[in-house]
């Protein structure tokens, strides 16, 4: 066996950042972003009003003042001309201010008379201006890699870029094995289950923001497996589930090295997930999960994950671990990390007294893992232990 680290350092190198493509910016929510974009204009594009008033030369603002008004300018509609020393221009917020002004007076500072209008006695020293490229300048860069936001695509758009590079979506075959499974909504015979791995890894997978295809089940059988991998030809990784371990019917390793995968293990040290198996199969990265529905699952989070982000352009990290505080004592752990199932409270992290690995209410329950490295001594209730969230 081997530790989770070196498994997850063998695992980077079977993949590789994807190409990228242009998508519209309408579909560029959500994507990594693949390279450095820079702005086509400057924003504001011109000095503008950030409120509504009077658009007025700052020098002559003093208490009392009055101003002759010869003008108006909104959003989308600019004066032409020149504002004089004791002109204004009625102006509204967004609005560029004319030529000749460089401070505007709030409407709630002003009285009015026909076309004149007087200073409170207000020092009026805020400009209440939007300075042309105060937000970004023509040519600034939004740096790749990153996860798009909304932020970001109200950025974009800003920036006057429509189009945008992004990684391509990694395409993840995903088989279920096991004569016991059936699909969801099908009648299970006595000693039959339904397949819920498959479905639980698909929607982590897209979350993740990779492109998950459910292949049909396969059977305990090698012609059976064969199809399956023949119908994940074409996808960026293939994930098997059940039928890594070394019993009569586990059949999967034994059928990828036949087709042609190069094995980079076999087992991890850790619980739950022990039998995990990974190598390249041709042109895609192959990971073997376990069969119980939660060792298939926290491995996805521990392993599947990491992966993605790196075919993504993410770079080369695990799962993000944060630090919290046990809110009851714990026993020692034994020869391999544990990932505990827990709930984060503001009170600490509770940790499940149930930690069976074919248990998914125990799993659906929990919001995050806690990570017990290998013979972790005894631990107590206010002790910090790393946690990853679910």
């Amino acid at each position: 066996m081997i530790s989770v680290e070196d498994a997850l350092a063998q695992l980077f190198e079977l993949v590789s950042p994807l190409a990228a493509e242009e998508v519209a910016l309408t579909q560029a929510n959500g994507r990594v972003l693949a390279r450095n974009v820079c702005a086509t204009r400057n924003q504001p594009p011109f000095a503008a009003s950030a409120m509504d008033g009077y658009a007025v030369k700052s020098t002559a603002v003093k208490p009392g003042q009055t101003f002759k008004v010869i003008g108006e300018a909104a959003a989308g509609h600019e004066w032409q001309g020149t504002v004089g020393p004791f002109e204004a221009v009625r102006i509204f917020t967004g609005a560029p201010l004319p030529d000749g002004t460089d401070h505007v007076i709030i409407q709630e500072n002003i009285t009015c008379d026909g076309p004149t209008i007087t200073l409170d006695d207000s020092a009026n020293e805020t400009p209440y201006v939007r300075p042309a490229g105060a937000d970004f300048q023509a040519g600034d860069i939004l740096q790749a890699p990153r996860t798009l936001a909304p932020s970001d695509i109200a950025l974009l758009a800003a920036m006057n870029i429509a189009r945008v590079p992004v990684t391509r979506r990694p395409v993840v075959a995903i088989i279920a094995t096991g004569d016991e499974l059936v699909q969801p909504g099908e009648a299970p015979r006595n000693d039959q289950i339904i397949a819920s791995n498959s479905y639980g890894l698909a929607a982590l997978i897209q979350n993740l923001g990779a492109h998950p295809r459910l292949l049909p089940i396969a059977r305990d059988n090698i012609a059976a497996l064969e199809l399956a991998f023949d119908m994940a030809s074409g996808a960026d990784l293939v994930v098997t589930i059940g039928g890594a371990s070394v019993g009569d019917h586990d059949l999967v390793g034994q059928v990828a090295q036949t087709m042609g995968m190069d094995r980079s293990f076999y087992k991890v040290a850790m619980r739950p997930g022990k039998p995990l198996m990974a190598g390249r199969m041709g042109n895609a990265a192959m990971i073997g999960l376990p069969g119980n529905p939660v060792s298939a699952i926290v491995c996805g989070h521990v392993f599947l994950a990491p992966v993605i982000r790196k075919m993504l352009g993410l770079g080369e990290k695990k799962a993000t671990r944060e630090t919290a505080l046990l809110a009851k004592d714990l026993p020692k752990n034994g020869p391999r990390e544990h990932y505990m199932r827990g709930q984060i409270t503001a009170d600490g992290v509770t940790i499940f007294d149930r930690q069976d690995s074919a248990l998914l209410t125990v799993l659906a329950d929990a919001n995050c893992l806690a990570i017990r490295p290998v013979n972790d001594p005894m631990r107590q209730a206010g002790e910090a232990i790393d946690i990853i969230r679910l």
